[in-house]
Order: structure tokens, then C-alpha cells, then sequence
């Protein structure tokens, strides 16, 4: 896929080199990962920060990278694009990456503090048995109608959830129960997605410094 046609929709503040001619082969925000042709998201982690691991990437074949800090010395195969938040064009980038996935379903989302697996597990099963081809994202299993996918965090990183939405999809679902973090949202990892409804539990103390964001729906 052209990197010009993964950027869409992110905000990007510089770019240095030429964007158009870019293939990418996939996306990675492990340098432990990256490829020939691949597109490298630095990160600034709690305590690893990916743009330490830009010079790696590079030897191992990365020809674009999406940073936060543009490096003083620079590769001139390599097309650099700057952004504010690298995190947040991430999402962007992987939904465009996956044929935008949540578009192409009826995404629910549910947050709050206490009772979101049970909701979203609830309203998976309901839609179910009702004879709707339903998919479920939470923090004790994904589902893709009867299969069971191990799952590994609350809601995990944003090239893992338009993987397993774009699965969905090719697999015919219509619904998606999706248990939403508030970490997840103050960190950006919902971003890109595309919501058609959105369910509050409830907010407590424990979450009020997350819950000053909000679900997009249309």
C-alpha cells in the first residue's frame, strides 16, 4: 500500500522526503519486528521510547518512519514524517492500512469503570442467539462468531484491533461488542475507529483522570 494512502487522515506537522513513490509493506511499532519496505511507528513508551531503535530499523530495511522528533542525522532513502502524536496517527494509519474495518460493521463500544466485560459479553451473546453474525472484543477472549481468539489486554493496540475488526469483517459479521479501556482512549488507541453506539457503565474515582475524552460516533 502507498504511504501517501496510509497517512490519510493524520495530522502530520513535516515530512522530509518524497511520500508518493513509497510502497509499505506492513506496519510495526517494534523494532524487534520490522522489515524490508516496512513502515516503523516510533513510540514514546512509559519506559522504552521507539525513536531510540530508529537506526536499527533503518539497517533492517524500514524505508518510512512515522516519529514524534525528526533526528539530526538523517538517511536520505528514508521518507520521515513528523506528527504530534505518534500514537494517535498509528490508529489512523492502521484503519487505513485494514480497508477502515469499523466502517464496515456496526461497532459498539463499552467503557467505564466496573462491568464492561460483562456488558459487552452480555450484549455478544444476546445478539447471538437472536441469529446476528456478532463479534466480541474483551479482556478475557475476542470472539469471531463461535471462534475464540486469546486475548492478551483490555483493549489492545490499535494494529491488533483492526486485524482482528478487519477478520470480522471477512468473516461477514455485522455487530462488534468492543470493551474500551480508559486508558485505551486517553492513549489514543480508538483513534480512527468509527462508532456506531456507545455504552457508559459508570465512572468512578479511579477513572476520572482517563474519562475526560469521548467516543466518536456518527
Amino acid at each position: 500500500m502507498k504511504l501517501s494512502e496510509l497517512l490519510y487522515g493524520v495530522s502530520i506537522k513535516e515530512v522530509v522526503g518524497d511520500i508518493s513513490n513509497i510502497s509499505v509493506n506492513k506496519l510495526e511499532f517494534d523494532s524487534r519486528e520490522v522489515g524490508k519496505s516496512d513502515l516503523f511507528i516510533a513510540i514514546k513508551g512509559v519506559t522504552v521510547d521507539g525513536h531510540d531503535f530508529i537506526d536499527s530499523c533503518i539497517e533492517n530495511g524500514v524505508n518510512s518512519i512515522i516519529l514524534e522528533k525528526l533526528p539530526e542525522n538523517r538517511n536520505k532513502d528514508i521518507c520521515y514524517v513528523l506528527v504530534e502524536d505518534s500514537s494517535i496517527a498509528m490508529s489512523i494509519i492502521a484503519s487505513n492500512y485494514y480497508g477502515n474495518p469499523s466502517m464496515k460493521l456496526k461497532l459498539i463500544g463499552v467503557t467505564g469503570t466496573n462491568g464492561k466485560t460483562t456488558i459487552a459479553t452480555l450484549l455478544y451473546q444476546l445478539f447471538s442467539d437472536l441469529g446476528y453474525p456478532t463479534a466480541l472484543l474483551s479482556t478475557i477472549e475476542n470472539k469471531i462468531g463461535n471462534r475464540t481468539i486469546k486475548s492478551t489486554h483490555t483493549t489492545g493496540d490499535s494494529l491488533q484491533i483492526n486485524q482482528l475488526l478487519f477478520q470480522m469483517v471477512e468473516e461477514g459479521c455485522e455487530y462488534c461488542f468492543m470493551e474500551v479501556s480508559s486508558h485505551a482512549i486517553a492513549q489514543g488507541r480508538i483513534n480512527g475507529l468509527t462508532y456506531s453506539g456507545g455504552v457508559f457503565t459508570n465512572i468512578t474515582q479511579d477513572h476520572l483522570d482517563y474519562q475526560n475524552v469521548y467516543l466518536r460516533i456518527p
